[in-house]
């Protein structure tokens, strides 16, 4: 959530960061809001005169009473007036106040000035590790098939398209990864595991921003309203809604498994063969809590975790900056991780490492004391993926695929699979 103080104190700054994301309705979003506000003003400076005045009545009526015994029925007539106007304007301010805070939540995040300008071919490639294999070879749903490691078929069947079983073998490289990448993060980074709810209360996703503007994009359950949650940033980030956080424990940092669920309303026919869009998916979440000072480097840091990750699997990469119009609407920044897969000749996205400055702090209610005594302020939050495994698997199979059919693992998964290849007789499936 934006700060109404910012938009109010500088109006066109905050106009112009938006501008920048190139929707056109978010100028007639703040149009909307900056007349609310007014009128919520309006309303606040009415009532404060008139409750003033009701005040110095009162005054003058324990006179009278005290004079006469009893109120003139003109000014009990005026006192009750008086009454009936300030229970009127009290009503309108509070329906104001609630559209207001309404329409807020429509607002996206503000890009930093550092994010490129326009949509994403404006997006820039800052740096690559690796060296992509040539375009070619089998897609990786031709080679899960072959090896016995994915069902897509079957999925189908149980839940519809977007479903995938992973069998055998493949069941198997699904938890080894997901074991290796905890592992990594909390050995080596000192993230906390978590292990969250799948579902959550409306308020929680609301506080990450997912909605009220992407309801249809997710799951959820009636009559509960609970959700499915789309990543466990969702969780994660609410471990301390409405908490007022240790300065001296800052930076946070929580990392986490879950299974992810996705509608993708906005996506249909978009790379719908294999695990490019899949709407259950698994994947290893990082999340951190920083105070505002730290929160570039505390980026920069959490960017190179989830690169590691890509690194140890031996799977070249790019990091890419993504431009003001195609960054998502929580964040203030947002670093791509794109992992190559030869087979189906694209960069697929593996991890998106974003800093939302104090965006979800505001609407979840998240802050730090800065020193004791001193008023608590909202903290930053940053998350990213590490890694989400359809794509990296996708990546890994094609990349590693031989001629003879097998695929070789790299060394840092032998440890947790027990294996160095994926052939006909390590596989297996219904």
């Amino acid at each position: 959530m934006i700060d109404l103080k910012l938009l109010r104190a500088s109006p066109q700054q905050v106009r112009a960061a938006l501008a920048r994301r190139g929707d056109p309705s978010v100028t007639r979003l703040l149009d909307e809001l900056e007349a609310l506000d007014m009128r919520r003003r309006a309303l606040t400076g009415q009532l404060d005169q008139l409750k003033g005045e009701r005040n110095e009545a009162a005054k003058a009526d324990a006179r009278l009473m005290k004079e006469k015994g009893a109120l003139p029925p003109d000014v009990r007539g005026s006192r009750r007036a008086l009454g009936e106007r300030i229970d009127a304007l009290e009503t309108e301010l509070k329906g104001v106040e609630a559209t207001l805070e309404e329409k807020l939540l429509y607002v996206p995040n503000l890009p930093l000035p550092e994010l490129p300008d326009g949509d994403a071919s404006h997006n820039k490639i800052v740096r690559a590790w690796g060296e992509p294999a040539p375009k070619g070879g089998r897609p990786h749903w031709e080679i899960g098939d072959a090896l016995g490691m994915l069902d897509l078929a079957r999925g189908a069947k149980l839940s519809g398209s977007g479903f995938p079983v992973f069998v055998g073998a493949g069941a198997k490289l699904v938890r080894a990864l997901i074991t290796f990448m905890i592992d990594l993060h909390t050995r080596e980074h000192g993230y906390v595991e978590v292990e969250p709810p799948f579902v959550v209360k409306r308020e929680v996703m609301q506080g990450t921003g997912q909605v009220p503007k992407f309801e249809d994009d997710v799951y959820k359950t009636a009559p509960d309203d609970l959700f499915l949650i789309p990543t466990a940033e969702v969780p994660l980030t609410n471990l301390h809604r409405d908490e007022v956080l240790d300065a001296a424990k800052l930076p946070l940092g929580y990392t986490a498994y879950t299974p992810c669920f996705r509608r993708e309303a906005g996506a249909a026919g978009k790379d719908t063969r294999g695990l490019l869009r899949v709407h259950q998916f698994d994947k290893v979440e990082l999340v951190r809590f920083t105070r505002p000072a730290d929160s570039a480097a505390e980026h920069e840091l959490l960017t190179r975790h989830a690169e590691t990750v890509l690194q140890r699997l031996e799977l070249p990469y790019r990091v890419v900056l993504l431009s003001a119009g195609d960054v998502g609407f929580t964040s203030a920044k947002t670093y791509d991780l794109e992992a190559w897969a030869p087979g189906v000749g694209q960069w697929l996205e593996v991890s998106s490492s974003s800093t939302f400055t104090d965006f979800q702090a505001r609407r979840a209610g998240i802050r730090y004391r800065p020193a004791p005594g001193a008023k608590p302020e909202f903290v930053h939050t940053l998350n990213a993926s590490g890694l989400a495994l359809p794509r990296t698997i996708a990546a890994l199979l094609e990349t590693r695929q031989q001629s003879d059919g097998s695929v070789t693992v790299p060394a840092a998964l032998v440890p947790y699979l027990g294996i160095e290849r994926f052939g006909p007789r390590s596989a297996g499936g219904p």
